[in-house]
């Protein structure tokens, strides 16, 4: 493959061609041959960049939790209009229906990668940490707005939400389930904190 040819951005080139093969071809698929084929671009650019395959995965995943970052902002700014459930059941078929999904697998698949994420992110299994958190800042967003109860326990119903939400979508990847399935997870979970 050529290798004079320059590219506009390679880092976000390789992280869309490593996207493209896990979600078409899992994360057992995801290697450093596949991404540059899938990328068009010779194998060295991948090692131009980064230390090794490891250190580009854990780029990729530190790349997809800054998307929640950006959904994160955008579901408390829902924060007092709709209906709770209504946005909590947006808020994780789009979580869940996207990438996300897929990088929990390659995290839990690939030692390497958990453990160096481990050291820059934390504890926890990165992506499902950072939803938590989103889900967590929502409900306390909605508490303020005097829309969940002042006693609802958060710090419970947000792992509860994102476990129960992992679970349906888990496995699933063809046939997402029904907007119906997730939404009745949301509001049975809910039920309580909800005014």
């Amino acid at each position: 493959m050529p290798t004079g040819i320059a590219l506009r951005d390679a880092r976000e080139q390789l992280f869309a061609a490593a996207e493209r093969v896990l979600l078409r071809d899992g994360a057992n698929a995801l290697t450093s041959r596949a991404v540059t084929t899938e990328a068009g671009v010779a194998k060295g650019l991948l090692h131009r960049h980064f230390a090794d395959f490891d250190d580009f995965l854990t780029q990729f995943v530190l790349d997809g939790i800054g998307r929640i970052e950006a959904q994160d902002a955008e579901l408390r700014e829902s924060a007092g209009s709709g209906a709770v459930v209504d946005n909590l059941t947006r808020a994780l078929t789009d979580l869940f229906g996207s990438i996300a999904l897929r990088i929990v697998g390659l995290v839990i698949s690939r030692d390497a990668v958990r453990t160096r994420l481990r050291e820059l992110a934390g504890d926890g299994v990165p992506v499902l940490r950072e939803a938590t958190r989103m889900i967590r800042r929502y409900l306390g967003a909605e508490r303020e707005r005097g829309r969940v109860r002042a006693d609802a326990d958060l710090d419970t119903l947000a792992p509860t939400l994102i476990g129960a939400a992992h679970l349906l979508f888990a496995g699933r990847e063809d046939t997402p389930p029904a907007p119906e399935d997730v939404e009745k997870v949301v509001t049975t979970v809910i039920a309580d904190a909800v005014i």
